[in-house]
């Protein structure tokens, strides 16, 4: 069992100038009374904490800003897992004490961990004086943290003093900027180190590796800047990023943390196949297909949480005339039993060895990519050519569809050419860093069609959808009458966006956005 807490802290340190008082009692830390909101402050007393800091021996969980720790002492002594958020704000994820490592905390870095193991690396002991920030009502609005620590790791050894501040619940950020002014004046910084962990990483000499290399594995040296090659690799890496990234937040059933891993994992691939003239595709195609395997185990979740969300919004579009029969209800038994494969299949796919596999496979390729003759081109040279040839794609796969008459065929066709549209919305994406406005531009046209054939798309998926629901209704004895209303709907929906899109392509197909880039 784990328990996640979000908390919003800043740290603060003693100037070199005031190292001294950074020795001395709570009392040479000004009385934050009055300033802000804070009507009083409470001493909570001191605590001693016994922590240690795991990661693996390259230190991962570090480099990318987590922190794995098992404390003693202290009211939340157990496992605690730091997931960053943003600045200033980090997720925690608690688990019991015990020897080993919980298996709630475990899966959430094993995009990280993978096979790497994890090594105690440093020790921090603390002497932490606590007191409780509270409003005029006796509210908290904060904690003020004073801990005196001493960081191990080896035979090397630091100490040093510092004060946090965590806002409690419902406390607004800008109270953190009142008490930072407060404690300027007094002699105090905001610390220039994100963590404990990680100051004492720095000053004992350990610097987690970074995931992007200067050179592949074989020594050759990394494209140079300005280059396609450069720009391609960069875009690739901050997708593989992002997919590890959201491996923890989909196993915690975030929201649209399922849709943001799927998106990564097709941007990579459409990446592949766009800039086939920078990378072997004779080494980027395998990786492209797990890629989709991926996906596909994904998208089931995804699909099905995307589909509950149209239909619950249709019905809620319904005047309560029209709602026969238990709706919501029948909606939610549909949904339960197929949610729950759904999710199961997601979490088999992180669970696998294969999943581990295909990791390791992109880190090894963005090591030593495969990289083609045109790599060392400049990008204004190479990028435009791939974007257009997205277009050119896509335009093809319009045109095809436009030609044909209402029905399935048509149907097909439609989605076909969205999933064309998102491809050259991805190039145009991709390349936006080198090529600037045009590009820019570019993709704000590729997702205009892409956004109207998705709710085509998405049209299609619910009226089958919404069949299935009425024929489970009606075998239950129950009104099948409102399905067929939202059925209906569905229709004059999709009939809308096929009317609708010869002026979008119109505008989406204006040669001067293609003039621009070339």
């Amino acid at each position: 069992m784990a328990d996640t807490k979000r908390e919003t802290e800043r740290k603060f340190e003693f100037t070199q100038a005031d190292k001294k008082r950074a020795k001395q009692t709570r009392h040479e830390v000004p009385d934050l009374t009055g300033t802000a909101a804070i009507a009083a402050v409470s001493d909570q007393g001191t605590v001693d904490l016994d922590a240690v800091y795991y990661d693996t021996p390259d230190l991962r969980l570090a480099a990318d800003g987590l922190t794995l720790r098992r404390r003693t002492g202290g009211k939340d002594e157990g496992w605690h897992l730091k997931l960053p958020v943003s600045p200033e704000v980090r997720d925690e994820v608690t688990a019991p004490l015990g020897d080993t490592l919980p298996r709630a905390l475990a899966v959430l870095i094993r995009s990280r961990v993978r096979d790497a193991g994890l090594e105690p690396q440093v020790r921090l002991v603390s002497s932490r004086r606590v007191s409780h920030l509270l409003d005029a009502e006796g509210a908290l609005l904060a904690e003020l943290s004073i801990d005196a620590v001493r960081a191990e790791r080896g035979e090397a050894a630091v100490s040093w003093t510092e004060v946090e501040v965590e806002l409690a619940d419902g406390t607004q950020p800008a109270l953190l900027d009142a008490v930072e002014k407060t404690f300027r004046k007094a002699g105090l910084r905001v610390s220039d180190s994100p963590s404990k962990l990680a100051r004492a990483l720095a000053e004992t000499g350990a610097t987690p590796e970074a995931r992007t290399p200067g050179a592949d594995a074989a020594g050759a040296e990394a494209p140079a800047d300005g280059t396609a090659g450069a720009y391609v690799l960069s875009y690739l890496r901050e997708q593989r990023d992002a997919l590890i990234a959201q491996d923890p937040a989909v196993r915690r059933s975030l929201p649209d943390s399922v849709h943001q891993m799927r998106v990564a994992t097709r941007r990579l691939r459409s990446a592949f196949k766009t800039y086939r003239k920078v990378l072997d595709r004779a080494v980027t195609d395998p990786v492209g297909e797990e890629l989709r395997w991926l996906a596909a185990e994904l998208g089931v979740d995804r699909d099905q949480e995307v589909l509950l969300e149209r239909i619950q919004t249709r019905l809620g579009e319904l005047p309560r005339t029209l709602l026969l029969g238990p709706v919501r209800g029948r909606l939610r038994v549909w949904n339960n039993s197929r949610r729950s494969d759904s999710r199961r299949r997601a979490l088999a796919a992180l669970d696998s060895k294969r999943y581990l596999v295909l990791l390791d496979t992109l880190d090894a390729l963005l090591d030593a990519p495969p990289l083609l003759k045109n790599a060392a081109d400049p990008a204004p040279a190479v990028l435009p050519k791939a974007v257009l040839r997205d277009y050119e794609r896509l335009a093809g796969r319009v045109e095809g569809a436009l030609a044909l008459t209402a029905g399935e065929e048509r149907d097909l066709a439609l989605h076909e050419a969205r999933k064309a549209a998102k491809r050259a919305r991805y190039a145009a994406e991709a390349a936006t860093p080198a090529l600037g406005k045009p590009a820019k531009r570019m993709a704000k046209a590729m997702k205009s069609v892409q956004t109207l054939l998705g709710d085509h798309q998405d049209s299609v998926v619910a009226r089958e959808a919404l069949h299935g629901l009425a024929v489970q209704a009606a075998g239950a004895g129950e009104s099948a009458f409102t399905w067929g209303v939202l059925y209906a709907r569905e229709e004059v929906q999709a009939e809308q966006r096929e009317r609708e899109l010869p002026e979008v392509w119109a505008d989406a197909s204006d040669p001067a956005l293609r003039a621009a880039l070339a």
